[in-house]
Formats: C-alpha cells, structure tokens, sequence
C-alpha cells in the first residue's frame, strides 16, 4: 500500500512540476489565432469596399443630407 502511495504522490508532483513548467515558459503560451484574425480583417474589408463601390452615390447622398439637417447654435 505505501509503494502504491509512494507512486501517485511522485506521479502528481512530477505533472504539477511539469504544468508550472509550462506556465512559466513563454514559448508554451498561447498566442491566440492569429491567421483567423487575419482573414477576418481581410474579409471586412473586403466588405466595406464593396459596398463602397456598389452604393457609393447613394452613400455620399445620405451623408450630404445629414450634414444638410444638422443645425447649429
């Protein structure tokens, strides 16, 4: 029973020692997705311009008159 005991306490200080290991190193960090968020930007931009290109009169239209009923003090 001791040598069974012995084993799993050495066992477990052995993978704690391991997984601190890891959180202490920062090549084991996670450095997110960053490919993903890569194509994300792209693909709004990708986005945004063409709804520029296909709408862009009825765009400039809408912001002139906005402008045009903001009045001032």
């Amino acid at each position: 029973m001791t040598t069974t005991a012995t084993r799993l306490y050495v066992r477990t200080r052995l993978v704690t020692h391991e997984r601190l290991r890891r959180l202490a190193d920062p090549a084991e960090r996670e450095r997110g997705d960053v490919p993903g968020w890569v194509f994300v930007t792209l693909m709004t931009a990708g986005l945004v311009a063409a709804l520029w290109a296909l709408a862009s009169g009825q765009l400039q239209a809408l912001f002139s008159r906005a402008l045009a009923s903001v009045t001032g003090p």
